[in-house]
């Protein structure tokens, strides 16, 4: 009845999130990477054979890669980037070869995705995820310590920040710094707060047009390969999908999208729509997005956030917060209908619901090293994008005929 592949995040045999558990939630495929190899290493076949090998004596499908990432020299064009594109290169060849044909990376400088809090508790008691421009001016003014980051911030932030971080007692510090620095998906970087002061300076020079300059040279080397292998590539939004840190963020909007499926105009250099990340701006309209780029669109991570006025957001249920998740699924099944129309092989969109709650008896258990990836709340956000989709394929006769015709 269904027509989007139902995936799962995993992290690979240390998740405590087992196969098992991924296939008893219904899902039939898993978004993985080999997170044992240091980023900038090309990916071995042999090791990409393995995994999916693996997958499939388990029942699984391994749907996309999440991620092979893109090395911070690659983004600055500073150090060894010249090798570690020919090592990107390598891995997307040799992941071609193994026939894993959707690779999703970003090109977000420094810091992957920002929160402030990874255990907010919700007044039904569950915890999720929160992003607070308060705190995280705590965080860029008083550990990070960044030239000119007062100026980032109103007055009034700026007052909130001092009293938010005074309150915070040595340990207290510690730990809010690295939960905001190590939050790299599937991996532990151990980088210090000297670490990241290091990173940022080699932005001293690098504004957005020079970061967009960068991103562009980067996907016209390593498109031609991707196409080559039959691979596809998909760029994961910014999130947050704004400046922070004050370096440019170039993946956050409908323009952004526009700009870089421009950049190299191939099948091959598309988009992983991230309904969360989109979600935080409120500039952005997701389902016209869909309509616009959808032909683009590899592969899809459903979630939705809650942004409230003082311009913090947290994690909300999947059929609540700003998305509309109905529109979204909805436009979404019309462009796998489209594509199925045409005759295209990747008709069939995988998803996968993202960043769930952490709820009911996984609040006993310890603290996971993958925040937002417990498995009750994506459990419940997959039923209940599973629900949505069921009601409108059985509603609509036509777009449910077009998509299993």
């Amino acid at each position: 009845m269904l027509a989007m592949e139902e995936s799962f995040r995993w992290y690979g045999p240390n998740d405590p999130v087992s196969l098992d558990f991924i296939k008893q939630a219904g899902a039939t495929s898993v978004i993985t990477s080999l997170h044992q190899i240091p980023y900038g290493e090309a990916w071995p076949l042999d090791a990409i054979l393995e995994r999916k090998n693996h997958l499939a004596a388990n029942g699984l499908r391994w749907a996309a890669v999440e991620s092979v990432p893109v090395h911070e020299d690659i983004k600055t064009r500073t150090g060894r980037y010249e090798e570690y594109i020919e090592n990107y290169k390598t891995s997307l060849a040799n992941l071609g070869k193994a026939g894993v044909d959707v690779v999703i990376y970003n090109f977000m400088p420094v810091l992957d995705w920002v929160r402030t809090d990874l255990t907010h508790k919700l007044e039904d008691g569950s915890e999720c995820l929160y992003f607070d421009p308060v705190q995280f001016a705590a965080f860029d003014i008083y550990l990070l310590q960044r030239k000119g980051a007062p100026g980032d911030y109103t007055p009034e932030q700026q007052k909130q920040a001092k009293a938010f971080f005074d309150s915070l007692s040595p340990e207290e510090r510690k730990s809010f710094e690295r939960d905001l620095i190590d939050v790299f998906p599937g991996t532990k970087m151990g980088l210090s707060i000297e670490d990241v002061r290091a990173m940022l300076a080699k932005y001293d020079s690098i504004d957005r047009d020079t970061l967009k300059k960068h991103y562009r040279l980067f996907l016209e080397a390593v498109i031609p390969v991707a196409e080559k292998a039959g691979v596809r590539m998909a760029v994961h939004p910014d999130d947050p999908p704004w400046s922070i840190m004050g370096l440019p963020r170039i993946v956050s909007c409908a323009d952004d999208v526009k700009d870089l499926l421009a950049m190299v105009d191939s099948p091959a250099n598309g988009l992983c729509f991230c309904t969360g990340s989109y979600s935080a701006s409120l500039d952005n309209d997701l389902p016209d997005m869909i309509r616009r780029f959808g032909s683009r669109i590899q592969v899809a991570h459903l979630r939705s956030t809650q942004k409230n006025a003082d311009g913090s957001f947290f994690e909300a249920n999947h059929l609540e917060g700003s998305v509309d998740m109905y529109e979204v699924v909805k436009a979404l099944l019309e462009e796998m209908a489209s594509r199925k129309k045409a005759g295209r092989a990747d008709w069939r969109l995988a998803m996968r619901p993202d960043h769930g709650h952490t709820m009911l008896d996984d609040l006993a258990k310890p603290a996971a090293d993958n925040p937002g990836y417990t498995a009750i709340g994506r459990l419940r956000g997959l039923a209940e994008i599973r629900g949505v989709e069921y009601g409108i394929l059985k509603s609509d006769k036509a777009l449910y005929g077009s998509l299993k015709s």
